[in-house]
Parts: structure tokens; sequence; C-alpha cells
């Protein structure tokens, strides 16, 4: 599993920054979160595949965050994508895509599933899953979760074998965490797993354009890695009061509070040139924290 920082600027790219999006990397597809402009090109700069995307994620509909799309979706279309694009948002994603596309004059050869998101699961796969949770921002805004699935333990061909459990389905679904039936016996997962090689799957939030306060702090605790943005240094916290957004300290108070384990703060305000005082600011409250950098990859 691989997260690349596509982009860690708000509002608008600087000479030195790009707008912010995450890519996420998990078994050979990509998940993109945010997409703003100059995603493809971050994505081809980080040798990242846009033709992988198997999902985008957008967190709400200011320009910051989805004008990259139209775009993103020609150059597939391009490129003969030749297999369906599913794109979550808040209420009203599918008309926004429609209109994007039909003011580009973009005829897609592809399908684009638009979904709208609700709070709670939102995607649910055989390894992983992605829940969405409400944030505090001037328009509806999302975060994301996205949490691997754990692992009961190592299956056991001998253990399976012994208890002449036939090969096939039946161990698929054991491995699952299911119960089966094998004539009058009943079998659990645990009697064919080594329990011992069981794994926790890991959690990672993402944490868009929000006002800091606890209504999101139960959802993304003990999270292997938290993404939360820090659009203002604390001398602008007024600043960042009246456009719903956060400090970087502000940040560092939610990820000690929920007990993450790491904390990356990016969607930096261009006005700050320099990131390195965001760092310092998480720092009073959380120690394991940086400043995300355009094109930083993080492997976990």
């Amino acid at each position: 599993m691989k997260l690349t920082v596509l982009g860690t600027s708000a509002s608008t790219p600087s000479k030195e920054r790009s707008l912010s999006s995450i890519v996420l990397n998990f078994k050979g597809l990509n998940y993109l979160f945010d997409c703003p402009e100059g995603t493809q090109r971050q994505m081809m700069k980080a040798k990242i595949s846009y033709m992988k995307i198997q999902s985008i994620f957008l967190s709400h509909f200011h320009g910051d965050h989805i004008l990259g799309l139209p775009g993103l979706i020609a150059t597939m279309s391009m490129h003969q994508r030749d297999y369906p694009l599913f794109i979550f948002g808040p209420k009203g994603v599918k008309e926004k895509i429609h209109k994007a596309l039909d003011l580009s004059l973009l005829k897609v050869n592809f399908e684009i599933k638009a979904i709208e998101v609700k709070q709670g699961k939102i995607l649910e796969e055989e390894n992983f899953s992605i829940e969405a949770f409400k944030l505090n921002h001037d328009v509806p805004c999302y975060g994301y979760i996205f949490k691997e699935k754990d692992t009961l333990g190592k299956f056991s061909r001998e253990k399976a074998l012994k208890l002449e459990i036939p090969e096939g389905p039946l161990w698929s679904q054991l491995h699952k965490g299911k119960k089966i039936k094998v004539g009058k016996k009943t079998f659990k997962p645990e009697d064919v797993l080594d329990t011992s090689k069981k794994k926790t799957g890991k959690k990672i939030s993402f944490v868009f354009d929000t006002l800091a306060d606890n209504s999101y702090s139960q959802k993304i605790k003990e999270s292997d890695l938290l993404f939360h943005e820090s659009t203002f240094l604390e001398k602008l916290k007024d600043r960042a009061k009246e456009t719903k957004h956060s400090t970087a300290k502000q940040a560092g108070k939610i990820a000690e509070k929920s007990k993450v384990k790491k904390l990356i703060l990016f969607h930096f305000s261009p006005r700050h040139k320099e990131t390195e005082k965001f760092d310092i600011e998480a720092r009073e409250f959380f120690g394991n924290v940086i400043a995300s950098k355009d094109l930083e990859e993080i492997e976990i």
C-alpha cells in the first residue's frame, strides 16, 4: 500500500505547490481523493497510471478540489479506457459531472458511475471498505476513511484436508471468516486458520476542508495515517474560523485526541511560502507529524 501526495496547496496553485489531492495505491489499483486542476500532470510526474484509477472520491465541489476532473476524463477517453470509472461525491455529483462534460464538449467512450455519498460505509470490497463522514465546511463536505480488512490468520491447508473439507469455494469462505457445513458437520474459521498470524488492517483517514472540531474525532480514531488539512498557521486562526478551515495547531489537537499513529498535514494557503512552521505548530500537541510536500510518497 502506497500513498502519494500529488499536491499540497489550498485555493490556488503556486510556483512551489500544486493543488491538494492524494492517490492511494492498493493491490495494483489507484484510488484518487479529490481532483483539482493539474492532477493528471502530477500523476505523470509521480509515474502513477491514471488509467488504473478505479474510483475518485470528491470531498466537495469547490473549484480547487474538482476542476481537474474534465481533463482527466478526457485523457482517459483518448487513451481508450473501456471499463467504468466510479466517482463518489456529495449530493448532486451526477449532475455536476454531466455539466462539466457538456461544458468541455466531451464525448466519453466509457461508463462513468456517479454515486452520491452519505455518512457511513459507501464502498465494500473483498480486501477493504471506504466510509464517508461529514465535515464542517461552508458547503456540504465529506472526509473519507480507507480501512483494510483484518485477516483472521493464515489458512492451513493441512488442517482443512485433515478435517475432510473439500478444496474449493468452501476453503475461500472459511478464509473470509464464514462458517460452512460439510454434510452434518459445521466448521468455523478457527478450525482451519493459524490465528497466531492474524493481522489488523491499516486505517487511513482523509480530512479535507473543515473547521477543526470534535465532530469527527471518533470516526478517525486510531488511524494509522491521518491526512488533515491545515490551511493556516495559528496567527490566522480567526481567518480559519471565518472560512471554516483548520490551522496546523488545531490539526495537532485533533490527532492527539483521536490517538492516531501519524499525522500528515496538507492543503496549505499559498500566502504561507514555507511549511516548516506548520510542522512546528502541530507538534505542540502531537509529535509524529510531517508537513507534506508535493509528490511525497508514504508506504505502509
